[in-house]
């Protein structure tokens, strides 16, 4: 059952990275890429049960850690370079 949850997340990153290359907006691929974040979080987590290494689960939370410091710089830095104004890029 883990291992079809592991394939299941292994999908939903593969769907939030093409949803990152087609999106249109900043704020968009932010966001995709934060989901992809999250979902490696999740996938960090399984695949440490699966193993039966308890110690994964650090890793995980501290991935987690580094993904919510990142987004908020990286939204910090758009913010401030664009003004909060992000047009089309296409």
């Amino acid at each position: 059952m883990f291992t079809a949850a592991a394939i299941a997340i292994l999908v939903v990153m593969v769907l939030a990275l093409l949803f990152a290359i087609v999106s249109r907006t900043v704020y968009d691929r932010i966001l995709a890429v934060n989901m992809f974040g999250t979902k490696t979080v999740l996938f960090i987590a399984v695949y440490g049960f699966l193993t039966g290494r308890p110690d994964f689960m650090d890793i995980a939370l501290v991935y987690a850690l580094i993904n919510f410091v990142g987004l908020i710089a990286v939204l910090r830095f758009v913010q401030t370079t664009h003004g909060g104004n992000v047009e089309d890029e296409h």
